[in-house]
């Protein structure tokens, strides 16, 4: 077979042949490896002909998509005759006539928005959904007016690993609400969340970056009370005889999270059957609820259903009605916890996190079949660090998928994530551009980066930030190809500067003055050690001891401290040390000048020990970890206050607290 049919047909189809690794060398893919994936894609290439053939239906079906997506003030090529009639209808339903342009184009439109165009094609009479599209996202300052150039600050934390009154030993929104209280009350402005996505089921082992559905909830944070009253949420505790199981729960030193979710499970389902006797007012919220969620939450509900009843080890009747009732449950706990933050001064309030893909067999894979990628899962190829490359067990839509449904899957998830949000961080946002797929029982190395419609899901994602007002941040770390994040800034997707990672080619840390304005600062993430964890070298004690091989370790620990001086060096040139050396790296991040900083909770308590430990499953404790209790005050209150006056620095954090 011609390697240029082959070529020519992978091209077509979003695969990239060539690619850049982590070392800036060339590579080439593997003719079988490309073969192999646009089988998986629906491409037959067998053969030339049968190349030739996939290539042919590629490019017919290019111009007969169902969404056409432009920014606002551009004309549209629809692909009919210049001078043909048209009519543009609106959301409200006021329709403007007119004719294509002499180059066949709809003329520009003023207003974004999603419009529906009917025109006379070369095939007749043709419909189609045209997004008009802002040049931008929402941004922080469009959040507190014209003009503010204040740089505001908020935290960062695991929802899992707070506690509450009431937690079934999984952290929830009430526990939650006391974060909000006190960040509001020190002037800040924002709460960033773990992903809150509804997951397949609680195993023995969980991340939140595996989700099965990323369009609903995990009713694991549902907080009744906030939602029913404290008095029916205990009465239900009670029905249930859970009270002396949660305090058990509670008492554990990690989250057991199979024993955990049958417990909650039990609870919600004592709650469902009280909630027949519950106010008129929650029954009619409740149906708007069921209504406003249509056949996608029906599908939801019957999936996690059937998929939790067979497990069968709760004792519980998993109907969806008792699923529809949760879903219910969870988004109201967390839509009454934006509602808090706002009446407490918060200009933003809670910041959403989306996963960049979901499981292959799971609620949002079955919803989606038409568009989800089929055979097919996400890793990352090899770099230094990972030389067989990295598999990541969960998949996405394919392009075409997107295109064809005219993006229904991405924009219906991100008006699910951003509902009752103020704003979403999307982890890899690389993902919109281009994501490293593997066929289904091949090697992670043996993949190949699959192109995605970048400039349509930015243009969508801008769209519905407004729509929103909910500001939007990309998780762009790592090798990022040239020009990306250039392209990110452009369309308002703020980045992500972290302190760790924030140095210049030799190494050293670059002064805060020097990090993005259009990027936020944080001093750490999930996937990496906290500020204390870093300087005693944590993270590689843990790798030498899962790995049962400590003979690379006193090396590795020796360059800790190197980069460890190389910090101290840069902290020392920006302000005077205070004796808390890691209070003055939290200040440190604070000055940059991004318009919004986050300080995550485990570097706000101080915490040796990080949440998740990349590469590893069941070796390390990654998302079982809960905070302190009792919560180390006097260093909470120190760091936050530092981190609040460090981003108004001519202003004292107490002289103007909010009222929590």
């Amino acid at each position: 077979m011609s390697r240029a049919a082959l070529h020519a047909l992978a091209d077509a189809a979003g695969l990239c042949a060539d690619w850049t690794d982590a070392g800036g060398e060339a590579r080439r893919v593997d003719d079988a490896v490309l073969a192999r994936v646009l089988a998986a894609l629906g491409h037959e290439a067998r053969s030339e002909s049968a190349c030739r053939e996939a290539l042919r239906r590629l490019r017919d079906r290019a111009g007969h998509a169902p969404m056409r997506v432009v920014d606002v003030g551009v004309a549209c090529d629809v692909g009919a005759a210049p001078g043909a009639a048209f009519e543009l209808r609106d959301d409200a339903g006021d329709a403007v006539h007119g004719r294509l342009d002499a180059q066949g184009r709809v003329p520009t439109v003023s207003k974004p928005g999603y419009y529906t165009l009917a025109f006379r094609g070369e095939r007749g009479d043709a419909q189609t959904t045209l997004a008009v599209c802002p040049p931008r996202c929402f941004s922080p300052a469009d959040a507190f007016g014209a003009g503010d150039t204040t740089r505001r600050w908020g935290i960062a934390a695991q929802a899992y690993s707070v506690r509450g009154e009431w937690d079934a030993g999984i952290g929830d929104a009430a526990g939650m609400a006391a974060w909000v209280d006190r960040v509001a009350s020190l002037g800040g402005d924002a709460v960033a969340l773990s992903p809150l996505h509804a997951p397949r089921t609680h195993g023995r082992y969980f991340s939140p970056y595996s989700p099965s559905d990323r369009r609903f909830l995990d009713p694991m944070h549902a907080a009744p009370g906030l939602v029913l009253g404290d008095d029916v949420a205990h009465a239900a505790l009670d029905d249930a005889g859970l009270r002396d199981t949660f305090l058990a729960l509670q008492a554990q030193p990690l989250i057991d999270w199979p024993g955990a979710s049958a417990a909650k499970w039990r609870w919600l389902h004592a709650l469902h059957r009280r909630f027949g006797d519950s106010d008129g007012r929650l029954h009619d919220d409740f149906d708007a609820f069921v209504q406003d969620g249509g056949e996608p939450l029906d599908a939801f509900v019957r999936f996690a259903s059937a998929d939790a009843a067979q497990l069968g080890n709760d004792g519980i009747a998993h109907d969806p009605d008792l699923h529809r009732f949760a879903q219910w449950l969870a988004a109201r706990s967390w839509s009454s916890l934006q509602a808090r933050a706002r009446d407490r001064g918060m200009g933003i309030g809670l910041i959403a996190d989306l996963a960049v893909g979901f499981d292959p067999h799971g609620s949002e894979a079955t919803g989606w079949r038409d568009a989800a990628l089929d055979g097919l899962t996400l890793g990352a190829p090899p770099d230094a660090f990972n030389a067989d490359g990295q598999g990541w067990g969960v998949t996405s839509w394919s392009p075409d998928g997107l295109r064809n449904t005219g993006y229904a899957p991405f924009l219906q998830l991100l008006r699910a994530t951003l509902r009752d949000r103020g704003g979403v961080r999307i982890d890899h946002i690389l993902g919109l551009m281009r994501l490293w797929v593997v066929s289904d029982g091949a090697a992670p190395r043996d993949g190949v980066y699959l192109r995605y419609p970048l400039d349509d899901l930015l243009r969508l994602l801008a769209l519905e930030s407004w729509r929103h007002r909910a500001i939007v941040i990309g998780e762009d770390l790592g090798v990022v190809p040239e020009g990306f994040r250039d392209e990110l800034a452009r369309r308002g997707v703020l980045g992500i500067d972290v302190l760790l990672f924030t140095r210049d080619e030799d190494g050293a840390f670059l002064p805060p003055e020097r990090w993005r304005r259009d990027a936020i600062a944080t001093t750490t993430t999930h996937d990496l050690p906290t500020l204390s964890g870093w300087r005693a070298a944590r993270d590689i004690e843990w790798r030498a001891r899962i790995a049962g091989d400590s003979s690379g370790c006193d090396a590795q620990k020796q360059e800790r401290q190197s980069d460890v001086e190389r910090l101290r060096d840069a902290v020392g040139a920006s302000r005077p040390a205070s004796g808390d050396e890691t209070l003055d790296w939290v200040r440190f991040t604070a000055s940059a000048p991004a318009p919004l900083a986050l300080l995550p909770l485990e570097d706000a308590l101080a915490l040796d020990e990080q949440p998740n430990l990349p590469g590893t499953v069941g070796d390390h404790p990654n998302w079982r970890r809960r905070l302190p209790d009792p919560l180390p005050l006097d260093t909470l209150t120190l760091r936050l206050q530092a981190f609040a006056q460090a981003r108004a620095p001519n202003a004292n954090a107490n002289t103007n607290p909010r009222t929590a």
